[in-house]
């Protein structure tokens, strides 16, 4: 065990934030920390890091563990290049170079030659610190930093680039890939999706998942959570509760949790009535009076469950239009962007939408996605191309960096200046909706977190009545139950729906058509995520054979006799080609099983592990009840494993 925390509790004032925290980590082991924005998740981190301190409870670390935390949003600020910046996490290293540089030269000195045992000496000296630096990854250090670099989206940029001159996200970005070059034995993260884009997620989670230490990651990017962590630790209401899986085993857990509760509860207050109404009719009577004061005594006696608490209050809400649009929603041309003196961010993008359409708009950061939504609202022009609204169009947009928001206004007048027509009592009805109540509405918006300003923002959104949305990165700052309020509400409207965003669980359920932007114009794409990510696989792989195709019959003259019967076997030749491309794909379908099944049986396994090691815990095998459940998951974990084994080792042997 690397980390343990006990009963840790944190209050700000009299307002409790954390009561009672139980957490371990152990070797390799992969935990998302999850709960709703302002539960204290952050707050704990910072804890464990030794940042802010704690009222009570205890942290047990290993005196060789080391321990590397990235607050969200917290860019690296530094006067020097990016590769001197990535270089100094290797000091050690370098350290070490230039003393093995400085003996190799006293190697090189006759005068040492002459000296045996100095030379002896310094040969063994010399092997200690060689040795020490080839395990410690001395000659590796610039091929770490090119890899990280490159996965972290920074391949474009000069080595000599001044940190000072990149943007926020850019510099949040950095931090990130930093850290993961000093590869501590804990490494915590919160929000490290954050200003990621698609291709960059992809990397970062395929490279934490190898990642050699342990990892507790805050995260609401559910594909995130569920590609990566096999525990979930849920702080609600104060208290933490760990669950082991990914994120949808975690959501089933829990219910299946409270099922659990709620009916051990609804039994014992059935047993209690019982037990109350024989008192009631024996308590009197002189043959039954001691039955019933022995009742009276067990009832006294009983440890009385509380209620099981259900889900927090959730904001609740729907996107209504006032009027139906034209069926041509719009219709954009050849479009180009380009700033003043520099070549377009893209152009040619073409693209129409639809009454009632589901449209997602991706490509890499800094590709000009949001700037494309500026063309389309009217505040910026284009340098080329057209873009033409239909009939009955009214527009809503949600901005991902909220500039629409005043922050000298309170809550309830940001909404108010927006619609001053409509009651006060409307508007707090509204805002009650998304969750602000009493006091919360006298707010003023610059003191709000950013999920409170998203929810501000998609309140005055939903006052609009649009019946087109324009949405940039909408899921940005909310937790995650705020997001299935969100697609809750959007799979509800019946407008027209552009959006862009980088959390492909949103996409996956969302979208109805992909739309992916280029330098060079717009690739379309049907369905969701998941389709295009499976239609671009064999896009890559068609263009793979035409490849491998052209280069085999690269340099080759046919014979006469194999020109004859290419002019007379046409449908022969196409034949064997159909058969052989079919073969291919088969196999491609059974090497992708195979390798599915492989990492269920790997996030079983893991499961299993977590499960055999609850039942361990003094708090579980005191507890009849939870030892039950937990035994019946077991039982449960290992069908399935062995159900899986047959069918990998059935695909296997195909």
């Amino acid at each position: 065990m690397l980390l343990q925390v006990t009963g840790i509790t944190k209050s700000y004032g009299i307002e409790p934030v954390l009561d009672g925290i139980n957490l371990q980590i152990l070797e390799r082991e992969r935990i998302g920390l999850v709960g709703v924005n302002g539960a204290g998740k952050s707050t704990l981190l910072k804890i464990i890091a030794g940042e802010i301190s704690y009222d009570s409870g205890q942290i047990f670390k290993a005196k060789e563990t080391s321990i590397g935390y990235l607050a969200q949003n917290s860019g690296l600020n530094s006067d020097r290049s990016i590769w001197d910046e990535m270089m100094l996490v290797f000091t050690p290293l370098i350290e070490a170079e230039r003393e093995l540089r400085q003996m190799e030269q006293e190697i090189a000195d006759p005068a040492n030659v002459q000296n045996e045992k100095r030379y002896a000496d310094l040969l063994e000296r010399y092997a200690r610190r060689s040795d020490w630096f080839k395990d410690h990854g001395g000659y590796e250090m610039e091929t770490r930093i090119r890899s990280v670099l490159h996965g972290m989206g920074f391949s474009s940029f000069a080595p000599e680039t001044p940190v000072a001159t990149l943007s926020g996200g850019q510099k949040t970005r950095l931090a990130l890939a930093r850290i993961l070059l000093l590869a501590p034995d804990v490494l915590m993260l919160d929000e490290p999706t954050n200003y990621l884009d698609i291709q960059t997620l992809t990397w970062l989670e395929d490279y934490l998942r190898g990642y050699s230490g342990s990892l507790l990651v805050v995260s609401h990017d559910r594909y995130f959570l569920d590609r990566l962590v096999t525990t979930i630790i849920e702080i609600e209401r104060h208290r933490s509760t760990r669950y082991t899986g990914n994120y949808s085993r975690y959501m089933e857990l829990k219910a299946a949790e409270y099922e659990t509760n709620i009916k051990h509860y609804e039994k014992q207050q059935e047993e209690i009535a019982r037990m109350e109404a024989f008192i009631q009719r024996n308590i009197v009577r002189a043959s039954t009076t001691k039955r019933a004061q022995s009742r009276r005594k067990q009832l006294d006696k009983m440890e009385r469950m509380d209620r099981p608490m259900g889900d927090l209050k959730k904001a609740h809400f729907s996107f209504e239009t006032a009027y139906m649009s034209g069926k041509e929603v719009l219709e954009v041309r050849d479009l180009s962007v380009a700033y003043e003196g520099k070549k377009p961010l893209f152009q040619h993008a073409s693209f129409d939408l639809k009454r009632g359409d589901t449209v997602a708009l991706i490509g890499p950061n800094g590709i000009g996605k949001s700037t494309l939504l500026k063309c389309l609202t009217g505040s910026l022009k284009p340098a080329a191309g057209s873009i033409h609204w239909g009939t009955k169009i009214k527009i809503g947009l949600y901005d991902q960096e909220q500039t629409n928001l005043n922050p000298a206004n309170t809550v309830l007048e940001e909404l108010w200046s927006e619609y001053p027509h409509m009651e006060e009592a409307r508007i707090r009805t509204v805002l009650g909706n998304f969750l602000f109540s009493g006091d919360d509405v006298l707010k003023k918006v610059a003191s709000l977190s950013g999920g409170e300003k998203a929810r501000v923002s998609l309140a005055k959104l939903m006052l609009r009545e649009a019946n087109v949305l324009i949405l940039d990165e909408p899921t940005n700052h909310l937790d995650l139950f705020s997001k299935e309020v969100l697609e809750a509400a959007l799979m509800d409207y019946d407008g027209t729906l552009l959006f862009i965003s980088h959390d492909r669980y949103f996409l996956n359920k969302m979208a109805e058509r992909v739309i992916e932007l280029h330098p060079e114009g717009i690739e379309h794409f049907l369905g969701n995520y998941d389709d295009y990510v499976a239609k671009k696989q064999e896009l890559e792989e068609i263009a793979q054979e035409a490849l491998e195709a052209n280069q085999s019959n690269r340099g080759k003259a046919p014979s006469a006799s194999a020109s004859v019967a290419d002019e007379t076997t046409p449908k022969s030749r196409a034949a064997t080609y159909a058969a052989d491309k079919q073969a291919k794909s088969e196999e491609r379908s059974r090497q992708r099983k195979l390798e599915a099944l492989e990492n269920k049986i790997k996030t079983l396994e893991e499961q299993i592990v977590g499960l055999e090691e609850q039942m361990t815990m003094p708090e579980i095998y005191q507890d009849y009840t939870a030892l039950q459940d937990i035994q019946a998951q077991l039982d449960t974990h290992k069908q399935e494993l062995t159900e899986t084994y047959a069918s990998w080792e059935e695909l296997l042997e195909a």
